[in-house]
């Protein structure tokens, strides 16, 4: 039976350094200067979407786009897996260890992937670049764990993921949060176009797998995007086929200029 909370299986040692250090005033420090959107010079725009939504592509044209337009733009996707703890979530997405994420309940799973985004902001400097576009961020997380929960009959934990990022590891809340709407069958034919990753190999990750969870996931994306003031829903579908990436470009573009991003 695979332990609930794997993630305290770490041992001493190979948790040190990785973890934040319990200072509460430099947490409320980190709250207050990444967490006012209107006080930072960085607009930060985060692209979410279920596997195979075509979010790595629509996030390099995006940085295209806006550096056509003079601004400088920098990038990053979630998990890392050439980090310490981006690595972990790699191994429990193939199953590499014996341990599946979609085994592990929805709290510990949440936390890896918080502890991939927390580590890698630590050294993060606002002001660096006018834009960063992020291929996944917390809504991802929020919205994969949740799931995943609530089909268990546990309490949903949307607020909850969304506290421990934005809130305990004092994460920078993006000024734009982008969702794709895809049908989930669409996605799976884009997944198989991937080729070889490092964490998979050629094969998918048992997210990707699983085509139930994709189909939740996405209607989980738009439930809660529906709500929050800083969520843009972009519909990638017309009449049952994908639209071409130029014009999903256009209407991402289409949707930072209405938020007078830029």
């Amino acid at each position: 039976m695979v332990p609930t909370m794997y993630l305290y299986h770490l041992t001493k040692v190979q948790c040190q350094g990785h973890f934040p250090k319990k200072n509460k005033c430099d947490r409320i420090q980190r709250q207050k200067t990444r967490g006012r959107r209107h006080m930072r010079k960085t607009k930060i725009i985060a692209i979410e979407g279920i596997d195979g939504g075509g979010k790595g592509v629509q996030v390099r044209a995006l940085k295209e786009n806006l550096q056509k337009l003079g601004y400088t733009v920098a990038g990053r996707d979630y998990p890392m897996y050439d980090t310490y703890f981006g690595a972990q979530v790699g191994r429990l997405l193939s199953g590499a260890d014996g341990v599946r994420a979609d085994e592990i309940d929805g709290k510990s799973m949440a936390l890896w992937f918080a502890l991939d985004r927390w580590e890698s902001f630590k050294d993060y400097r606002d002001g660096e670049t006018d834009f960063l576009i992020i291929n996944r961020f917390v809504l991802s997380n929020a919205v994969y764990q949740s799931i995943r929960d609530i089909d268990l009959g546990k309490p949903d934990i949307v607020n909850w993921v969304m506290d421990l990022e934005y809130g305990h590891f004092g994460l920078p809340k993006p000024d734009l949060n982008i969702v794709f709407s895809i049908l989930p069958k669409a996605a799976e034919e884009n997944v198989t176009k991937k080729g070889y990753r490092g964490y998979v190999g050629e094969g998918k990750d048992v997210y990707e797998a699983d085509h139930g969870i994709q189909q939740r996931a996405m209607e989980k994306y738009i439930e809660i995007a529906t709500d929050m003031e800083d969520a843009d829903i972009i519909y990638c579908m017309e009449e049952g086929r994908l639209k071409s990436i130029d014009d999903i470009a256009k209407m991402v573009m289409d949707a930072i200029k209405r938020r007078g991003l830029i």
